[in-house]
């Protein structure tokens, strides 16, 4: 069965950095869109950043471009954010995803906070 299980998440000052992991296993993972999507409290889930199956094309939300950085291993079954710079409005559970993948992992809580 499907299962994304994302880490890296924790509290951090504002500027800081962090990076998040989703290890993805039950589905051809070299052959899927990966994505990232974040939920703040009393917020609606929205999409973060997008990669494609074999890495060449990545998108971004406005409000992360040049901040954030989405990366993939297929080797290792495994995407990646790279989060630089952060802010107090990305506070929230970051969840990984694969596009046309009604699947969602428990999220990793990325707090920032002074």
């Amino acid at each position: 069965q499907v299962q994304l299980v994302e880490s890296g998440g924790g509290l951090v000052q504002p500027g800081g950095s962090l990076r998040l992991s989703c290890a993805a296993s039950g589905f051809t993972f070299s052959s899927y869109r990966m994505r990232w999507y974040r939920q703040a409290p009393g917020k609606e889930r929205e999409l973060v950043a997008g990669i494609t199956s074999g890495g060449a094309i990545t998108t971004y939300a406005d409000s992360v471009k040049v901040r954030f950085t989405i990366s993939r291993d297929n080797v290792r079954n495994t995407v990646y954010l790279q989060m630089n710079n952060l802010k107090p409005e990305d506070t929230a559970v970051y969840y990984c995803k694969g596009y046309n993948i009604d699947y969602w992992g428990q999220g990793t809580q990325v707090t920032v906070s002074s």
